[in-house]
């Protein structure tokens, strides 16, 4: 279930959207001034009305953003083109010009989530470490670091199965499916050197050695 935060003042719309998200299935938190958003927590999508008691709605999504990756809907009252844009510039994922359709306003929030999942899910994080698997792009510490398609097909199935066990049998059956190339034992530990040193692990801290079974790589941190 999604979680939804809306930051509104007005009592007639904080009633009316909160009966029918819930409807829709989502959670649904209220805040209704900046001060009351700024202490909320655990959220997938944020609703966030331009002109709020106690400040500015932009300066607030700032806040989110920087401490929250997730999509924004701004609510205005004011359909000028230079709020639209300033809200759009900022990063904002759509907005809705009061008075809206509630109807609309859920179709926007179920594209917004489908879209920023979508994105989410082309991503693999950890420790410093980015894989983009639509683009079959891997990244250390913001830079791209350059593979062989058999040393990103390793990295990829450690990463994409992260803090989990995988032995070196698995390793190699997947490199055998997938490249079609017999890789033995041996030259497996060579492609786990070359893939540290790549990535800057020389020490084993990110891919680390389970001695006589295979690798891991956990998301915790050290």
């Amino acid at each position: 279930m999604f979680t939804i935060l809306l930051v509104e003042d007005s009592e007639t719309i904080i009633m009316g959207l909160k009966y029918a998200l819930e409807q829709e299935k989502y959670n649904v938190k209220i805040a209704k001034n900046i001060i009351d958003a700024k202490k909320e927590e655990g959220y997938d999508l944020v609703l966030l009305d331009i002109t709020l008691p106690d400040g500015n709605g932009f300066d607030l999504f700032k806040e989110i953003k920087q401490k929250n990756d997730v999509p924004v809907i701004f609510l205005t009252a004011r359909d000028e083109e230079t709020n639209v844009v300033k809200g759009l510039d900022l990063g904002a994922e759509d907005y809705v010009v009061k008075p809206f359709k509630v109807r609309e306003l859920i179709s926007r929030i179920k594209v917004a989530l489908r879209r920023y999942n979508k994105i989410v899910q082309n991503l693999i994080e950890c420790k410093g470490i980015t894989i983009d698997t639509e683009n079959r792009e891997v990244k250390s510490q913001g830079k791209i670091v350059e593979l062989t398609g058999l040393e990103y097909r390793i990295l990829l199935m450690l990463f994409t199965n992260k803090n989990k066990l995988v032995t070196r049998e698995m390793l190699l059956d997947k490199i055998w499916d997938v490249a079609g190339n017999f890789v033995n034992d041996n030259t497996l530990t060579v492609y786990i050197k070359r893939i540290r040193e790549k990535i800057g692990d020389s020490e084993g801290k990110i891919v680390k050695t389970v001695r006589g079974i295979g690798y891991r790589v956990d998301d915790e941190k050290e």
